[in-house]
């Protein structure tokens, strides 16, 4: 028998006469992840990696991997006689310990002389058999035994490990995400991800009111992103002199609804050249002023490209629960202040008004205030585990 990984599609199974094209790129996502030279192969239900005995630091890797839905060590014999499985099984299981089992059965291969239900039956009795002190329980037992008759081979396992689920990173496009330092957006970011989007990232910084430290903390946010999306362009927009000149000029009630309208504007710009699709934040319904109903339809005037909002409706606690699961939250607290988070009103307006957004944006030359910033940005690439690093936008 031959010890190997396997994978279950699980959602892509849905996906009929496009199942292949998302279990190409899965297979290059996985192929990043463990090494271009990795011994891998699939078929239309399962794919099937070939470890060499580095069987736990593969399933770790596996597991940050969207599109997988479970991960098996599986043992594959290509002599598919019922008593060859009965003898590799019985010798399989010296090594395990259990008072209880049950026997699954699946039979892709239509052809073979017993079916599913008469398999289980069959191999279920030669175990009690053969192994004493043992019994049945098919609702609650302490071991699965897990059988799968394929065309070419039989496969052996006893557990299903679970993976991240989702689809592919990139099989459905690319989308920008407007990370903060903050707890939503990165969360916002992981489930965007686990549907198949590849990430790129804008940041707003606004020194001298925001810090170096507040970049570093939105970089680990990113660099824990990356884990899941491959890697990661984090766009940096100098958003000072914007950020100052709505101060200066903009009644105070609507300094925030002015203010994310012109950071939209500027991430359509950012997602338009990196071909991006979406536009990514972590807004949820009526958790601040923005994030009214009538505030994100103000806001979301400005822009053409659809925006997403994962957490839209989910509660705090719910997304804390997220970001404590892909370890976001502790970075997320650490108290380094961003933009959105300076110069904010005492009472910031909740339903505001259009066509004020509009008078009061003629206040101030925003557009070129907007080209400058586009202009001028930096972007730095953002991998999982190695260094950061810097390179001007061409």
């Amino acid at each position: 028998m031959q010890k190997i990984i396997f994978i279950k599609y699980g959602e892509l199974s849905t996906k009929k006469e496009n199942r292949n094209f998302f279990i190409k790129i899965l297979d290059n996502n996985i192929k990043k992840v463990l090494g271009q030279n990795a011994d891998i192969s699939y078929d239309y239900g399962r794919m099937f990696i070939n470890c060499q005995n580095d069987y736990e630091n593969t399933i770790n890797k596996l597991k940050n991997v969207f599109g997988i839905h479970n991960i098996c060590i599986a043992y594959k014999s290509e002599d598919k006689k019922l008593d060859k499985i009965k003898s590799n099984l019985l010798e399989l299981l010296k090594d395990k310990n259990f008072k209880t089992f049950k026997v699954d059965v699946k039979r892709s291969d239509k052809n073979y002389p017993l079916n599913s239900m008469e398999l289980c039956q069959n191999i279920g009795g030669f175990i009690l058999k053969n192994i004493p002190n043992i019994k049945v329980d098919v609702h609650n037992p302490e071991l699965i035994i897990s059988i799968e008759i394929r065309l070419k081979e039989v496969l052996i396992y006893f557990e299903n490990i679970k993976g991240a689920g989702g689809y592919p990173v990139s099989s459905l496009g690319k989308g920008i995400l407007m990370l903060s330092g903050g707890i939503d957006s990165p969360v916002a970011g992981y489930l965007a991800i686990k549907r198949g989007v590849k990430l790129e990232a804008i940041y707003f910084e606004s020194p001298p009111h925001t810090s170096e430290m507040a970049l570093d903390k939105v970089k680990k946010l990113a660099q824990k992103l990356a884990i899941y999306n491959n890697d990661i362009k984090l766009h940096i927009i100098n958003f000072t002199d914007i950020q100052e000149a709505i101060f200066k000029n903009i009644p105070h009630e609507y300094l925030i609804t002015i203010m994310r309208r012109m950071m939209y504007r500027i991430s359509a710009i950012i997602a338009s050249r990196a071909n991006a699709k979406v536009i990514v934040n972590g807004e949820s319904i009526g958790q601040v002023a923005s994030q009214t109903l009538t505030s994100m339809s103000a806001i979301n005037e400005v822009i053409n490209i659809p925006v997403i909002r994962p957490v839209a409706c989910f509660d705090k606690l719910e997304i804390i629960d997220i970001a404590k699961k892909i370890d976001t939250y502790e970075t997320s607290i650490l108290p380094y202040e961003d933009c959105c988070t300076i110069f904010v009103p005492d009472h910031p307006v909740i339903n505001p008004e259009k066509e004020l957004c509009r008078q009061y944006e003629q206040l101030i030359d925003y557009e070129d205030m907007i080209y400058e910033a586009v202009k001028n940005h930096k972007i730095i690439t953002v991998t999982a585990h190695e260094d950061l690093e810097y390179q001007d936008l061409l």
